[in-house]
């Protein structure tokens, strides 16, 4: 089978390695620009490319594939049986969506119609799933709205953040489309539609999400902050400055107070939330300093007991 390639991220790299590995025909690795990154705002390839030129792959890195006819003169002349779309950050024209046989086959993290939009992964452990999954499917002008081709699930592990569960989810979702392509190509799988109903949406990430509202409960927090990983985090003032929560746990304690109030009990730091939970901290950051331990906190400002946050 000829394939073109349309990635990015880290998330798609395992699924391009395995199509490679598998003796799929990778004609064309396709890749944003390079980007400035770092403090030093080097210009970075991007990690599909990284990869892709390991590979000994052809990579092309358009700035626009909508109206361009050079890029579309180019994948016409490959004319690929399927075009792989996995984090390639670019809405597929039309004239894309309608050029291989097998369509434009996109790699999902999530179990859709559940999580469409860009930050599937966390939005669903933000939210307090317990399961996830990996969904391939073919393409259309929608948001995440075609066919399911394959789905499969994934439990989400309580220490699972967003890094560790994108992890998990690209080498299954690598697997996956292997098993895909295979299936199509041996005519054993039918395209299903969405149930369009039970569809919910994951949005792209602002740093307001992770501004922490203690009237949410402590398990509430500390999955947003498991899932807002590694940015924007969770986050709130402490006399006047960013207090960024870096480690944290639900704690069993009896005793209450207002949420947002701040109590200390030997080496030990916790947070008062919604509904009458706690919330302990284990590791934050005050704004400008490193990051340190409850105890380190506690000894370094010494909060009165009660004292708010936010």
């Amino acid at each position: 089978m000829k394939l073109v390639f349309c990635g990015t991220p880290q998330f798609a790299v395992p699924t391009l390695e395995r199509l490679a590995a598998t003796g799929f025909n990778v004609q064309l690795v396709v890749t944003q620009p390079d980007r400035p990154q770092g403090r030093g705002m080097e210009l970075t390839a991007p990690p599909v490319k990284q990869s892709a030129l390991k590979l000994g792959l052809a990579v092309v890195q358009p700035e626009k594939i909508k109206k361009n006819e050079e890029f579309q003169a180019q994948l016409r002349a490959l004319a690929p049986d399927a075009i792989i779309v996995v984090g390639y950050g670019r809405i597929i024209p039309p004239w894309m969506l309608e050029l291989p046989r097998y369509g434009n086959i996109n790699v999902h993290a999530s179990l859709l119609p559940k999580y469409r939009g860009a930050a599937p992964i966390q939005w669903a452990i933000a939210n307090g799933e317990t399961v996830t999954g990996v969904t391939t499917m073919l393409l259309n002008e929608g948001l995440d709205t075609g066919d399911i081709l394959l789905q499969k699930e994934l439990p989400i592990a309580d220490e699972d953040t967003s890094v560790t569960l994108a992890l998990k989810l690209a080498e299954m979702g690598a697997d996956l489309l292997v098993e895909t392509l295979r299936g199509l190509e041996e005519k054993r799988i039918v395209a299903r539609s969405q149930d369009h109903s039970q569809a919910t949406l994951a949005p792209i990430l602002t740093k307001e999400d992770g501004l922490v509202d203690f009237n949410r409960t402590a398990q509430e927090i500390h999955n947003r902050l498991r899932g807002f990983q590694p940015w924007p985090g969770a986050y709130t003032k402490f006399r006047g400055k960013n207090l960024k929560f870096v480690a944290t746990w639900p704690a069993s304690l009896e005793k209450a107070d207002v949420p947002g109030a701040l109590w200390s009990q030997d080496d030990d730091l916790f947070a008062f939330c919604g509904g009458g939970t706690v919330l302990q901290l284990f590791i934050v950051q005050l704004e400008g300093k490193k990051a340190m331990s409850a105890r380190e906190f506690i000894n370094g400002y010494h909060p009165s007991e009660g004292e708010r946050l936010g």
